[in-house]
């Protein structure tokens, strides 16, 4: 069975003359959690909404867990849970009522413990004979995944889902997100939120005027990469001569910082090898720190804006 989950292929969207998604392809593996990022009006909607079936493509292809989206529509979106808007209930009703209903609107047949494996499994079950009307936003942001997920699709699709939560709240969602992966599902989500993006994603997509301009794992964006070249700080009893030391030893480019830090770019496994070479030279080290980008840093590397812009 292919590890690949979802796959887009050259998806394009025009309205008249102009394009709004233009030619876009990536791949979303089995438990990956996969972020789209971009400025406001980047497309990434869009995007979402055809992958969906909310709006109609004008060209390209979309497959979930093998199942084209044209050739194969029923058993393609049966593979798919979505939250594209905020998720509505019936308030007047419980959430296991709410649940019950739409298990009952599902393809499959599906067991009535279903739904408190998933009420379980995203921590709403003590809330299921409460009405919709006494949930917290957070609340229904559980309740509207877990009647996503109530049918076992293959990936879950969110389009900024986190709008309104707390950080409490939305540091409760991410884990729950992070328990879906374990069981297997995969993650197609789009967030305004860079910061809280970097914590919870595994690989992310940049989409600019409608164009994918960059796809990278979120290890490599923050150097966490075993063998890429991040830059160490080491704080010494003295700078001069821990410089003298590592240039004779290594022959590699060390900047001075101060009396008492230097900084060198060496990966993660020769961390340790350096700090050796300056003991065993009679260098005192104090402290051992790698600068660590982060993923607003590499976003507004890739698309080019100030800082003083709001991102997203």
């Amino acid at each position: 069975m292919s590890n690949i989950i979802l796959s887009v292929k050259d998806l394009t969207k025009k309205i008249k003359s102009k394009t709004i998604v233009d030619h876009v392809s990536f791949e979303v593996k089995k438990g990956e959690i996969f972020g789209l990022l971009g400025p406001n009006g980047a497309g990434k909607t869009t995007i979402i909404r055809m992958i969906v079936g909310l709006i109609n493509k004008t060209a390209g292809e979309v497959s979930i867990n093998g199942y084209n989206l044209d050739s194969k529509y029923t058993q393609a979106m049966n593979q798919i849970g979505a939250i594209v808007e905020n998720p509505e209930f019936y308030n007047y009703m419980s959430g296991y009522k709410n649940l019950l209903h739409y298990k009952r609107m599902s393809e499959k047949d599906l067991p009535n413990d279903r739904i408190y494996e998933v009420a379980k499994l995203l921590k709403i079950d003590h809330a299921l004979k409460q009405k919709v009307k006494t949930y917290s936003l957070g609340m229904r942001q559980r309740l509207g995944v877990a009647q996503a997920i109530l049918h076992s699709p293959s990936v879950l699709i969110l389009d900024e889902p986190t709008n309104g939560l707390d950080p409490q709240g939305i540091r409760e969602f991410r884990e729950n997100l992070r328990e879906l992966t374990k069981h297997g599902v995969s993650i197609l989500i789009s967030s305004h939120l860079l910061s809280e993006m970097e914590l919870m994603c595994d690989r992310y997509a940049i989409i600019e005027q409608g164009k994918l301009i960059h796809i990278e794992s979120m290890n490599e964006t923050t150097n966490l990469e075993e063998d890429l070249l991040r830059e160490v700080t080491f704080t010494t009893d003295d700078s001069e001569q821990a410089q003298k030391v590592i240039k004779e030893a290594k022959n590699i480019p060390v900047n001075v910082l101060s009396p008492t830090q230097i900084s060198v770019s060496i990966t993660y496994n020769e961390i340790a090898d350096m700090n050796k070479l300056l003991v065993e030279n009679d260098r005192k080290v104090f402290e051992i720190v790698f600068v660590k980008k982060t993923l607003e840093d590499r976003f507004l590397e890739l698309t080019n804006q100030s800082t003083e812009v709001n991102p997203l």
